[in-house]
This record gives structure tokens, C-alpha cells and sequence, in this order.
């Protein structure tokens, strides 16, 4: 054989594994299709890199609203305490902001990933090297064939080539055809933390527009509350996005069948009270002017047009002349900005995919597949996925973690 583990894949969860497999000293190759490692890690956090969460491993299961405990083995071998030490033993020291989410000190991406490269200093890597598919032999994993033709033996695989979203990083699927090609069953892929198209088109002329401090509620069609939570938002052209959106988008996960609903309150420290009388107080000064005119001090410039057209209100009203019925529709349309998803936008615009290789066909202790002997998983390319905040690259550095290990101990007996 050429190697002792060759593994497919160079962003978060390749990385780790090559790097593990190595540290438990196995002969490793990584194969990488881009001509850079980590290229989905670098744009991760706005170029930042939200690497983890400081939150104790037992809340991060509430995280997943998956398969969660599918990961406690391997958060149990490698958790978020041992990721920062990893990085800080590189030489990238993190800090913990808010929501728990722990970025570099020097809110660098290229720092993780320079960090990460030195992990896997001591293994063959190849850049630009496109895999065709993986080589089984009576029922076990023994190599690759690249697309060039040429053949790469080892004793085990680790497929970690991530999902289909950011599809210009390399993430284009091909994970999902190896993984079927020797059996394994895949669940559908789709968008998660993914912004939102709705079926009001006003969020149009508002685009651009972010609000800062506002609160989301997320409803199915019963008007069960799936997810609520302050933040920040963005209109688009589509619909809308930020934050809020792709975080509240997890949890969205059957728009065939169900017509979810966002509500917004613009003003969620005020009580429907408070803001009433508020808005009088701006009316008593603004007491001649139009009704259009004297919500400046109330609202962003773009979304008072689309506030006075919703309200119903006359826009050329005095505000004196407003009645008590009007304003009161005005408080809630303030409190409870609606809109209705029409449909998530393209996976390729999602931060996450959801789905992939079914969990139920493999080793949740090892991340190895029941299905071919010597063949393993990590990351993104599992149907695992989780909630905004550092979950999900968590999730990606704990997998990756274990099926190196895993892949060692294999080829030296201890499996």
C-alpha cells in the first residue's frame, strides 16, 4: 500500500483527520481537488472563522435538531476545550464573543487555517487532485482513482468532502457519489442556515436595509412557535437574510408542506404600551405634518414607506387627525411585522447543507461505515448539521478528529 490512511478532502474535517491519523502515527495522504486547503474555512465567519462554541458540550446536542446523539462519542474524544488547545498550540490564541461563538484573537481565518496546515505538516498533500472514485476490494476500502487515472492505494479511506453548499470552494457533491457507489444510502441534501424568499415582494424596497436589535419568531402553519430569538436581520431583494434569517432557517425543514411564517417586532424593548405612547409623543411634535413625514425619529428612512403602506393609513393624513383605531394598528404592525416563506433560496447560497451519508450505517464510536471495512466519514458530508454559532465547524473538527484516529488504530490492530 502507499499509505496507511488517505483521506479526501482538505477543509475543516480533512484537515483534522489527516492531521490525527498522522499524530497517531500512520502514513497519511490528503487529497485536496482545490489548489489551496481550507477554502470553505476561509470565508467562514464573514473571513473571520467562528471555530467552535464555549458552551458545554451537553448543551451543544440542543444545537442539532438532528441525529445528536450520533456526536457524543465524538465530542466525547475531542470537544470545543480541546480544539482552542489545539489552535493555541499552533499559535492562535481565540476569545469567546457573544452567543458563546469563539473566533481568533486575531479574527483571521487564514490563521486557522495556517494552523491547521501545520497540522498536517507531516503528511502528503496533494492540491489540485480530483478523485474519481474510491477503489473497493472484497468488500474493503484500499484506495483511489483520481481523475487522471492514476491510482492511490492505503490500507483505509476518510471521505470528508463536505456538502453542496459554496459550491465555488470545491463542495460539489462528489462525496454523496462515492458514498453510494459503495452502498451507502444518502439522505436528500439540502439548505440549512440559508436566507429566506418570502411571498410579499416589499422586502424589495427595503433592500439593503439591515436592522440591528430586532426579534424574529419563526411559525408553522398551526402556529406552533419553532424558533425565536433578537438580533439582526437584512432585506433583499428576494425576501430576507442575516443572521436572524439563517439561524431561524434551521429550523425550517418542510417548506413542501407547511407555510411557515416570520414575524418581526421592530421595536421588541417597547411593550405594545410603551410604543404607543412613544408614537404619540413623536406626534405631538410633528402635529401638523403628514403622517409619511413624521416617523423619522421612529424608523430607518427605507422602511417608512413600506410601514405607512402596510398601515393602511392615509399617507398625506395629519397626524393629528390620526385616530385611536389607526394608531393602534400602526403598534402592531410594529410589534409584528409579517411575512410569509415562499421557499429557501438554493443550496448553493447556504451556509450548511442538511442530509447526507444516513448515520444508521455508521459506527457512531468510530465514524467508520458498516457498510465497506477500512472506509470512514467526517463532516459536513454526514447527515449531521446544526445551528448557527461555531456548531457546525465543531461538529467538522470532532469527526474529522475521530475517524483519523479511528483510521490509524485500524491499520495498527487496535480496532
Amino acid at each position: 500500500m502507499d499509505f496507511d490512511v488517505l483521506v479526501i478532502g482538505g477543509g475543516a474535517a480533512g484537515l483534522m483527520a489527516a492531521g490525527t491519523a498522522a499524530a497517531y502515527g500512520a502514513k497519511v495522504c490528503l487529497i485536496e481537488k482545490n489548489d489551496k486547503l481550507g477554502k470553505k474555512l476561509f470565508i467562514t465567519g464573514k473571513g473571520r472563522c467562528n471555530v467552535t462554541n464555549a458552551a458545554p458540550i451537553s448543551e451543544f446536542m440542543s444545537q442539532i435538531p438532528g441525529d445528536g446523539r450520533f456526536l457524543y462519542s465524538a465530542f466525547s474524544t475531542f470537544n470545543n476545550e480541546d480544539m482552542r488547545a489545539l489552535l493555541q498550540q499552533k499559535g492562535v490564541e481565540t476569545k469567546v464573543e457573544r452567543g458563546g461563538r469563539v473566533f481568533p484573537v486575531s479574527d483571521k481565518s487564514s490563521d486557522v487555517i495556517r494552523a491547521l496546515s501545520d497540522y498536517v505538516s507531516t503528511c502528503t498533500v496533494q492540491l489540485g487532485a480530483k478523485v474519481k472514485e474510491i477503489i473497493t476490494e472484497k468488500g474493503n476500502a484500499c484506495g483511489v482513482m483520481l481523475a487522471n487515472g492514476k491510482k492511490i492505494t492505503a490500507e483505509t479511506v476518510i471521505v470528508a468532502t463536505g456538502g453542496v453548499s459554496y459550491p465555488q470552494t470545491g463542495s460539489d457533491g462528489d462525496g454523496y457519489r462515492f458514498a453510494k457507489a459503495v452502498g451507502h444510502s444518502v439522505i436528500e441534501p439540502k439548505a440549512s442556515l440559508v436566507p429566506l424568499e418570502t411571498v410579499e415582494s416589499w422586502p424589495k424596497d427595503a433592500m439593503g436595509l439591515s436592522l440591528k436589535n430586532v426579534s424574529l419568531v419563526a411559525k408553522d402553519k398551526t402556529g406552533k412557535t419553532l424558533y425565536r430569538e433578537n438580533g439582526e436581520l437584512l432585506f433583499t431583494h428576494f425576501g430576507i437574510s442575516g443572521p436572524l434569517v439563517l439561524s431561524a432557517s434551521a429550523h425550517l425543514r418542510d417548506y413542501e408542506h407547511n407555510r411557515y411564517q416570520i414575524s418581526i417586532d421592530l421595536k421588541p424593548a417597547l411593550s405594545p404600551e410603551q410604543l404607543d405612547s412613544r408614537i404619540l409623543r413623536d406626534f405631538s411634535e410633528e402635529i401638523n405634518k403628514d403622517f409619511i413625514n413624521s416617523l423619522d425619529k421612529l424608523l430607518p428612512k427605507k422602511l417608512i414607506p413600506v410601514v405607512v403602506r402596510l398601515s393602511g393609513i392615509d399617507p398625506r393624513k395629519k397626524v393629528h387627525e390620526i385616530t385611536k383605531e389607526e394608531r393602534t394598528r400602526l403598534v402592531q404592525l410594529l410589534k409584528g411585522l409579517t411575512l410569509t416563506v415562499k421557499r429557501p433560496r438554493p443550496i448553493a447560497e447556504a451556509i450548511i447543507t442538511a442530509g447526507g451519508v444516513n448515520t444508521k450505517e455508521l459506527v457512531p464510536k468510530t465514524m467508520a461505515s458498516k457498510k465497506v471495512s477500512g472506509l470512514f466519514f467526517a463532516g459536513e458530508i454526514i447527515d449531521l448539521d446544526a445551528y448557527t454559532g461555531g456548531y457546525n465547524l465543531q461538529i467538522a473538527f470532532s469527526t474529522g478528529y475521530l475517524a483519523g484516529k479511528s483510521a490509524a488504530e485500524t491499520v495498527f490492530g487496535i480496532l
